[in-house]
């Protein structure tokens, strides 16, 4: 554990990748750590139509391509295996693997993805890869010419059963809504409903799979009459949301209701130094071209993040005993004018420094501030006082 990276990138989907690419560009020695398959959920999608400049490409081709470029960078490492710990130290973190040891970073970003939410019926589990799939790219070949239950509403759902209708004779998707009311939008729900091989079943659920070996029936529950019919199927696949993998910071950093973490518009989470990108996160739109938004911004933030916790170390252990940080938002003029007198009053005894809030935000965000204009007073390295007003500042028993 003796070599400390600047960026470790904790999951290697869309947006770690997109991560590792712009880190190996700032030529930031970077680790990016990986537990199963480069790429994430999107190499399971045979058809890629909406990310620009590729017209059609398979996810898996593609994120083949975003591994290639990553590992063309001197300064980016790849490694796999699963981390079991991210622990803030100090100067850093450390991320710990099950297999590889303990490895340091100056930051950390996590791209730790999602899982298919489970509908936790009776047989669902039990069936799983004997006739139950979350994954159509995986299994579609397995029901050719077979009748099969799609359950799921939403995008990856009706999407998913078009590529599935390339091999099912028939499909009937179980929808929880009235007649006509699906969540995906307009373009795809007015294709799956001209589809032949689409049937749909309104204001319904599954209640039960069953089967001996393998799936041989599904029980369908009306959600209004709560009449049970079941049907004669093999295959039962599901769609019906993700499950953020946030298990691994839970008490590390905020994390909303349903599991997602909270970050702001740098990807940074309320822990300084600690972004997280990709579907994992509370953003609006999960895909693959916002994942990599995320992670350009993530390693973006984290360059500056360094650079600025590096200035901030030599200014606390130079020369000067005395040093004030004046912490000012460049965009209100009151803000520059207020500044600029407790510069004038502080700088007789203090070493001064402006930290420009739009830009320079590690110690404003350590201290907690929320106002500007104030100021945060050092003596031999060590915060003494902070002050938020100018009476404060002219009686502050110097």
């Amino acid at each position: 554990m003796d070599k400390e990276y600047d960026v470790l990138i904790v999951g290697g989907g869309p947006g770690g990748l997109t991560a590792a690419i712009y880190a190996g560009r700032a030529e930031l020695e970077t680790l990016l750590i990986e537990k199963s398959g480069y790429g994430g959920r999107i190499t399971e999608t045979a058809e890629v139509k909406n990310y620009p400049g590729v017209e059609l490409d398979s996810g898996n081709h593609l994120m083949e391509t975003f591994k290639k470029h990553a590992e063309d960078s001197a300064t980016v490492e790849l490694k796999r295996t699963t981390v079991t710990k991210v622990q803030p130290t100090k100067n850093g973190f450390i991320v710990s693997t099950k297999r590889r040891g303990d490895f340091k970073a100056k930051t950390v970003i996590l791209d730790l993805g999602t899982v298919p939410r489970e509908l936790n019926i009776n047989g669902e589990k039990e069936f799983v890869g004997q006739g139950v799939s979350y994954c159509a790219t995986c299994d579609a070949e397995f029901f050719e010419n077979q009748e099969i239950y799609v359950v799921g509403a939403g995008d990856q759902a009706i999407e998913e059963s078009e590529y599935l209708s390339k091999f099912a004779k028939k499909i009937s998707i179980v929808v929880l809504h009235d007649e006509g009311i699906l969540d995906c939008n307009e373009v795809a729900a007015k294709n799956i409903k001209n589809n032949p091989k689409i049937n749909f079943i309104w204001n319904s659920t599954l209640a039960e799979i069953k089967g001996d070996e393998k799936v041989e029936e599904v029980v369908v529950k009306n959600v209004k009459t709560g009449e049970l019919t079941p049907h004669p199927t093999k295959g039962v696949f599901f769609f019906i949301g993700m499950t953020p993998q946030t298990n691994l910071v839970k008490g590390v950093v905020e994390i909303n209701d349903h599991g997602y973490i909270h970050v702001n518009d740098k990807q940074e989470t309320n822990l300084p130094g600690l972004y997280a990108i990709g579907d994992c996160t509370d953003n609006y739109l999960k895909q693959v071209i916002t994942a990599c938004g995320d992670g350009a911004c993530a390693v973006v933030a984290a360059e500056r993040y360094i650079s600025e916790e590096k200035q901030l170390n030599q200014i606390l252990n130079g020369q000067d005993s005395r040093v004030a940080f004046v912490f000012f938002n460049p965009y209100e003029t009151e803000d520059i004018d207020q500044a600029t007198e407790f510069e004038n009053d502080l700088v007789k005894l203090y070493k001064v420094y402006r930290q420009d809030v739009s830009r320079q935000t590690i110690l404003f965000n350590k201290l907690k501030l929320k106002q500007t204009v104030s100021a945060a007073l050092y003596e031999n390295g060590q915060l003494v006082k902070i002050v938020k007003n100018l009476d404060e500042l002219n009686n502050r028993g110097e």
